[in-house]
């Protein structure tokens, strides 16, 4: 099978085991902060998602969110990059704003994305061809006016950083038309592929590569720009992540420079 077709599967398989137990009586527990969640889901749901993936490439190097996986991407050779839930606190209370999450890096270019909505009953998906949502071609918006744009601040920076993240909510509403916030940043930035957002941005240092790469991907093959917050092209391990439509990214990057301390 091909890298697309075997994260496809292994995302649905995934995604069958978190749906299943979604709305469900779960074990929960916590692991930063009092809302960083992590359930007995997300740890079912990963372990389905690599199975699928090893039934096809025994040797799969996986990168997870869960367990002993490991959690920066590896210098050299291909990894499969996962979030079995992204959207855990959403999925816990119940709002339909989740996904199961695979991506394909191979000698460090994704290779193919794969988000499962399964409470919206979709998939998003990333290949040679282009971006898709439920098999049907998706593009960035081709909007051009900034005070038309909506605009989501994504990948919350921590309790210790919150003063900062709320100057960055502010500064996008002040500059732009309005904003929006998931509480999940693969949906977000899948959001900003299929044109229904004009803009993701956070100035998180370092970004986890499951809250991520796939997203990222799915921008940039959908005809957007995603970049750091300097400016350059984005890759695992940079400091933030804009993702936009191209039209107006140098202000959107001003706009996230200027809540920076």
């Amino acid at each position: 099978m091909t890298r697309t077709e075997t994260a496809l599967a292994a995302a649905e398989a995934g995604a069958d085991v978190a749906y299943e137990l979604y709305q469900s009586s779960l074990s929960i527990e916590t692991k930063s902060g009092k809302m960083d969640y992590v359930t007995d889901a997300d740890r079912r749901t990963q372990r389905a998602v690599i199975e699928a993936i090893r039934e096809d490439y025994p040797d799969a190097t996986v990168v997870g969110e869960e367990d002993d996986e490991l959690k920066a991407m590896p210098e050299h050779g291909d990894a499969w990059v996962i979030d079995p839930i992204d959207g855990t606190t959403n999925f816990v209370h119940e709002i339909p704003l989740w996904t199961t999450t695979v991506a394909a890096v191979r000698a460090g270019d994704t290779a193919a994305a794969v988000s499962v909505a399964a409470a919206l009953d979709g998939v998003y998906h990333a290949d040679d061809d282009g971006v898709f949502w439920n098999g049907e071609p998706v593009a960035v918006s081709e909007k051009t006016d900034v005070e038309t744009f909506n605009v989501a601040p994504i990948l919350r920076y921590g309790p210790d950083r919150d003063d900062e993240f709320g100057e960055l909510m502010a500064a996008l509403i002040a500059a732009f038309g309005d904003i929006r916030r998931f509480g999940c940043a693969q949906v977000t930035l899948a959001k900003v592929a299929a044109g229904s957002l004009d803009v993701a941005a956070s100035a998180q240092p370092e970004p986890n590569p499951w809250d991520t790469i796939a997203g990222a991907h799915m921008v940039d093959r959908a005809g957007g720009t995603v970049t750091d917050v300097d400016g350059d092209p984005w890759e695992p391990g940079c400091d933030g992540l804009v993702a936009s439509n191209g039209a107006a990214h140098d202000r959107v990057l001003e706009i996230v420079r200027s809540t920076m301390s």
